[in-house]
């Protein structure tokens, strides 16, 4: 068994003041239907003498519509009442973890206060809103982690840590940089970069999300793979694989500074790399491309089908920052970890669903088990979300039908060769390169 989750997209936000005012004039619907309910009760006595006036049945008739509908207004502005006391205490429960997390008491008792007031009226509101947070995500997966990779650091840091990576599933929407909207565009010129190909080789196009996980470069020379198909009729798709954050600075195009670029809507070294790979590859502007990333790797992609030259119809995203509204006509699968702080960045995505029909977001908690090793991150590793994509592909849900079909679609080609690119931060003054 897997606590594996797919959904067609993020969570929405609800305003419960509205369901609050909804449920009284519900409530207040129901009185006046109750009243008349009476009134029509009281009337057949009055009626009898007055000719061509309805019948005591016909009258009672009414009488007993008029009180169920008084019963399904009240029983109707009860659910909205308690539905916006449930959705209070989610988000309640959601900022005492913060609270806990930076060891703020004061706070914790100011938000259990709270929440005692919310679930008086409705006793069973506190069990459903745990369940609620537990299957959605409230942030407990990273606050845990943040306790247990704080442990032996430095004690500034110690104790800096756990208040950053808890707050991150609920501070970063403030900032508005996870999700990125579909007018957004990078700004900048980004720095300049070199590719440099490695050797070609024929490969069978990828069957599963996993083989398609597995393509992606890790730690190795290659920092861009691109897959070029030429298709029955002699039509070229390509696939293209990005890797994540390869170092802290320097020469390397994946590095921190990227990073942070990207995240900021900036153009990038890493993205510019991307863009060049695929033209030493052939690809030409409209060219299908199918996109497949991690971490910083997967803000290039996200970027690439948003606003990139290519007919980008497949985003694959694993373990990205941020989220990109994409259109129609691009298959998105968003697969995140919920004790991932790096995935945590995009604060939840888009609170509807983006792309193309089919599209859907994929979580589950990759380390349930606190420790010390949580310092290394490990539920951001690639070999991480190569474990989800092999559940993914596991999976019944009838989404992922969807996106089997575009492997299924690339198993038609007569050719596929692949081949990775080395990609290398241009120096000031430097020769320039390819």
């Amino acid at each position: 068994m897997s606590d594996l989750v797919i959904r067609s997209g993020g969570g929405i936000e609800v305003d419960t003041a509205s369901l609050r005012s909804a449920g009284r004039r519900f409530r207040a619907l129901a009185g006046k239907a109750d009243a008349a309910a009476s009134h029509v009760r009281g009337a057949p006595e009055q009626l009898l003498t007055v000719p061509g006036s309805p019948s005591v049945g016909e009258l009672l008739t009414v009488h007993t519509l008029l009180r169920d509908a008084a019963a399904e207004a009240d029983e109707l502005a009860a659910s909205l009442e308690e539905a916006a006391d449930l959705y209070e205490a989610v988000e309640l429960l959601a900022q005492r973890a913060v609270a806990t997390a930076a060891g703020d008491a004061a706070a914790v008792d100011r938000l259990d206060a709270r929440l005692e007031r919310v679930v008086a009226d409705h006793p069973d509101v506190a069990r459903r809103a745990h369940e609620l947070v537990a299957a959605g995500g409230d942030g407990s997966d990273l606050s845990r982690q943040a306790w247990w990779g704080s442990r032996g650091l430095d004690p500034v840091v110690g104790m800096l840590v756990p208040a950053t990576l808890a707050a991150l599933g609920f501070g970063v929407d403030a900032l508005g940089l996870g999700p990125v909207a579909a007018r957004d565009r990078l700004t900048g010129g980004g720095d300049p970069v070199t590719v440099r190909p490695l050797a070609a080789s024929s490969v069978a196009p990828p069957a599963t999300l996993a083989a398609a996980a597995a393509r992606i470069p890790g730690s190795g020379e290659g920092h861009v793979r691109v897959e070029r198909y030429t298709m029955p009729g002699g039509s070229q798709q390509f696939a293209v694989y990005v890797t994540g954050t390869r170092s802290v600075g320097g020469s390397d195009p994946f590095d921190v500074g990227s990073n942070l670029q990207l995240y900021a809507g900036e153009k990038s070294a890493s993205y510019e790399a991307t863009l060049k790979a695929l033209r030493e590859a052939g690809a030409r502007p409209g060219d299908v491309v199918h996109a497949f990333g991690h971490s910083q790797g997967a803000m290039v992609t996200e970027r690439l089908a948003l606003e990139g030259p290519y007919d980008t119809r497949t985003l694959v995203s694993f373990g990205a920052p941020v989220q990109a509204d994409v259109g129609a006509g691009t298959l998105a699968v968003t697969v995140r970890h919920t004790d991932d702080p790096i995935a945590a960045l995009q604060g939840g995505g888009h609170p509807g669903s983006v792309g193309a029909p089919g599209s859907f977001v994929v979580e589950r908690t990759a380390d349930p088990m606190p420790g010390l090793h949580d310092a290394t991150l490990p539920a951001h590793h690639m070999s991480a979300y190569a474990e989800t994509a092999a559940l993914v592909d596991g999976s019944d849900d009838p989404r992922v039908q969807r996106l089997t079909s575009v492997f299924e679609g690339l198993a038609v080609a007569e050719t596929v060769v692949a081949r990775e690119y080395a990609a290398e931060r241009v120096s000031p003054g430097g020769s320039g390169g390819r």
